[in-house]
């Protein structure tokens, strides 16, 4: 978002106190979190150089009332990307629907998207979601999609033998590893790729011998693992969350020219069409998803036009310069 903003020549002055840096499991919840979130706010409390508006990025649900504050009435966007009751409750299973936590995680979703002049959403599915929670007018939540800062992520995909199928995330129920998993049980002729960590490690325990996992790759490496990839996994999960969005792996595997497989739900629709840009699978189904991975890995010039329409789709639609002119917009708008 940073750098699309000075793209579009937005002088951009960070405002910046680390909570999960360094950190591989950045969603914990508990005391040790919310003493670290406590101390940064406090740090973050100090009065606004001269500026015409506030943005508070993700996940910045606590960072909003105080920049309310801090501004001093200048317009405050806020870009949360996530609903905290939505990823600890339904997603993670952090805490239980219904108990007091939960709850209290609404309140704070609810507090913080009430809070911002402009609420910005990545998806028109997940603008209508966050409208819902916190009773906003849909007209007061717009939409960006997220992008792939183009500094690390480039073109320049150029698969190498064997096609291998390649996961890049957090090991969390969004992504659908279990699909991931039985798709390469059912495919065994496909080596499948894992790099990631998070809550369902131990469904990796029993992995097929065709998945081979790397807990932890530099981020300024992943580049090069889509370059090399037969093909690049997106989500796969069943959740209405899932549905909702167009993760971070599926616009960096788009950016570094990789043909994408992901989930065919209304949030990849507004981005993606099956078999000009990605090839769409029915959520949660292993079978449609190794039935895919086969056709591409069978099909190299569908790879190759899935690839070049995905990098035109993202040119268009999802890249720095268009996403640098459409969060001018939104700022201008306000200001």
């Amino acid at each position: 978002m940073i750098s699309c903003l000075r793209g579009a020549g937005v002088e951009v002055v960070e405002r910046h106190a680390p909570v999960w840096e360094g950190r591989r499991e950045s969603w914990s919840a508990g005391a040790g979190t919310v003493a670290r979130l406590a101390a940064a706010e406090a740090r973050l409390a100090r009065p606004l150089p001269p500026c015409d508006a506030v943005l508070v990025g993700y996940p910045g649900h606590a960072d909003v009332l105080p920049a309310r504050l801090l501004a001093r009435g200048r317009p405050v966007i806020f870009n949360p990307l996530v609903s905290l009751a939505d990823t600890l409750v339904s997603d993670r299973g952090r805490f239980a629907a219904g108990t007091l936590a939960a709850r209290a995680l609404a309140l704070a979703d609810r507090v913080a998207l009430r809070a911002a002049d402009v609420v910005v959403a990545d998806t028109e599915a997940n603008a209508e979601f966050l409208a819902r929670l916190a009773h906003l007018p849909r007209s007061e939540v717009e939409v960006c999609l997220v992008g792939a800062e183009e500094r690390v992520f480039r073109p320049g995909w150029a698969p190498e033998e064997p096609f291998t199928c390649l996961f890049v995330g957090k090991l969390i129920p969004l992504h659908g590893l279990e699909t991931i998993l039985e798709a390469a049980r059912l495919a065994p002729e496909l080596p499948f790729r894992i790099v990631g960590s998070g809550q369902l490690e131990p469904l990796l325990e029993t992995r097929p011998p065709n998945v081979e996992w790397i807990p932890w790759v530099d981020y300024e490496r992943l580049p090069g693992e889509l370059h090399r990839c037969g093909c690049a996994l997106g989500v796969f999960g069943t959740s209405a969350k899932a549905a909702r969005v167009i993760p971070n792996k599926v616009f960096q595997a788009l950016a570094c020219g990789a043909p994408v497989v992901t989930a065919d739900t209304p949030g990849a629709r507004e981005l993606l069409a099956d078999g000009e840009t990605a090839l769409l699978v029915a959520p949660g189904d292993p079978g449609a998803l190794a039935a895919a991975l086969r056709r591409l890995r069978g099909d190299p010039e569908l790879a190759r036009r899935i690839a070049a329409g995905g990098a035109d789709a993202y040119r268009a639609k999802a890249s720095e310069a268009v996403l640098g002119r459409r969060w001018r917009a939104l700022i201008e708008a306000v200001t």
